[in-house]
């Protein structure tokens, strides 16, 4: 039986971080980078869409500079609120501007072993294996492909990966790793053969696209392809900005934030154009590199600034966001894992991102861990709960009970106490016990956390795919493969 999702609405703590007055000047800012400096879009296609609308393109650089105002425009036509939607219909995740859903990440590389505990590269079965944790767990929301089946077809991996997810979860699957027309195609298709036809998956998609710019100011030509495919299938389509100050942006956080805004809103402007009323979403990982070395960083202030302030501008645009929000830098999971997740989860879910990506993996996308996993959907619960407020109100106040107990008494009798005391956190990987219970086991919460992960495999298993779907499925991803 599929996990009852947590997901954070409605919450009673907020964070202002931009004012209206800076909105607008960023704004105004990537206006002028676009107009006057251009971004690149290595697409026929994509050209050919901007010079139907009279932007001005250079063949040969493949740089397109356009008007503010045709920006703005094409901006407005935009589907603001739309379903991603699930195989079970109970776990479809409305993006309305007031949920927080929490996803997986992708795409790693490589895995650390469940059972050696060895880093070893990623296959397709870790997929599977992860896809039918997720479906378990009531704190991941969504299935974002999380590892690269680097044992599939380099041509057809991307299919592998979503098929191995809808075998194995009921949840919403988002994927990245869809970049080339060809895989596109089959991607629709096999999604509108498990939708019951086209219609039915522009009314529940049950497949949303993630592509990633090339920064800086460029776009990926394949990527740019996939995801007009996709829109046109009534799919949901984000572009993911990973500018890094020093490297592919400026070094301040303010000038990352313009270039990377410049890099969404223009693929933005392109997916409008070319189909009007198109469900996109913002997506957004910036960072820093490292002053040291110029290498990723993966976490640290600067990561948690921008996880609140790019929420705030998505919503300048109307637009959901996705923001990459655990995937912390450290090698390991320890307590840099711990303080660089709580923080950038708790920056982003205050700004009220729409989806947050990351749970799992380690430096900074790269390894994934079960055990991590799972401790950063104890991270989500903290402050899934945290969100929640303070309720004041006759009840909760307990003048009666306080009245009743008096100076020096108990409240573990109290029916008060009865009523409310399963309110109260419980954790499943902190350690509360004592200290000489401590120091006899030797264990922590990364041994319960992987323990775990073992139990669900053993035990859970998740809602089959029809037979006759997983055949079509095969079919297509076969016939891809035999050119």
């Amino acid at each position: 039986m599929s996990s009852t999702i947590k997901s954070i609405s409605n919450p009673k703590l907020h964070l202002d971080i931009l004012s209206e007055s800076d909105l607008e000047k960023l704004h105004q800012a990537t206006l002028k980078i676009i107009e006057q400096t251009g971004v690149r879009f290595p697409s026929k296609r994509a050209l050919e869409i901007w010079k139907q609308h009279g932007a001005q393109v250079d063949e040969a650089t493949q740089i397109v500079k356009v008007k503010g105002e045709m920006i703005e425009e094409a901006l407005k036509l935009g589907n603001p609120v739309y379903p991603l939607a699930a195989r079970d219909p109970q776990q479809d995740l409305l993006l309305d501007d007031n949920h927080v859903y929490l996803g997986t990440d992708g795409c790693g590389v490589q895995v650390k072993d469940l059972q050696s505990g060895e880093v070893r590269t990623s296959v397709l079965q870790d997929v599977r294996d992860i896809a039918r944790i997720v479906d378990d767990l009531p704190e991941i929301a969504f299935n974002w492909v999380p590892v690269s089946a680097q044992d599939c077809p380099p041509e057809t991996r991307g299919l592998h990966e979503i098929k191995a997810i809808w075998e194995n979860s009921t949840k919403h699957v988002q994927t990245e790793s869809i970049y080339s027309l060809s895989e596109a195609k089959a991607a629709v298709e096999m999604a509108t053969i498990l939708a019951g036809g086209s219609e039915a998956l522009r009314e529940r998609p049950l497949l949303s696209i993630m592509q990633c710019t090339a920064p800086p100011l460029g776009q990926d030509g394949g990527s740019l392809d996939a995801a007009l495919v996709a829109a046109e299938a009534g799919l949901p389509v984000g572009f993911m900005t990973m500018t890094s100050c020093l490297t592919t942006a400026p070094a301040t956080l303010a000038g990352n934030l313009v270039v990377g805004n410049a890099e969404v809103i223009s693929a933005a402007a392109l997916i409008q154009l070319a189909y009007p009323g198109s469900s996109f979403f913002y997506a957004a990982a910036q960072t820093a590199s490292d002053p040291r070395t110029g290498s990723y960083t993966g976490g640290g202030p600067e990561d948690f600034l921008f996880g609140a302030a790019t929420n705030v501008i998505a919503n300048y645009y109307n637009m959901p966001l996705s923001m990459g929000s655990f995937a912390t830098g450290a090698k390991q999971p320890n307590w840099q894992a711990g303080i660089e997740n709580s923080l950038s989860t708790f920056m982003a879910s205050v700004s009220m991102s729409d989806m947050l990506l990351g749970a799992g993996l380690l430096h900074g996308s790269r390894i994934f861990s079960f055990e991590q996993l799972l401790m950063d959907c104890e991270i989500f619960d903290i402050v899934y709960q945290m969100m929640k407020g303070i309720e004041i109100n006759d009840e909760t106040l307990a003048l009666d009970t306080v009245h009743a107990v008096g100076p020096g008494g108990n409240y573990l009798a109290q029916k008060h106490t009865r009523r409310h005391m399963r309110e109260i956190w419980l954790p499943k990987y902190f350690d509360r016990r004592t200290y000489e219970e401590w120091a006899e086991k030797n264990d922590d919460g990364r041994d319960w956390a992987r323990e775990k992960a073992k139990e669900i495999l053993r035990s859970h298993t998740p809602e089959p795919l029809d037979p006759k779907i997983i055949s079509e499925f095969d079919r297509i991803i076969s016939a891809l493969e035999k050119g």
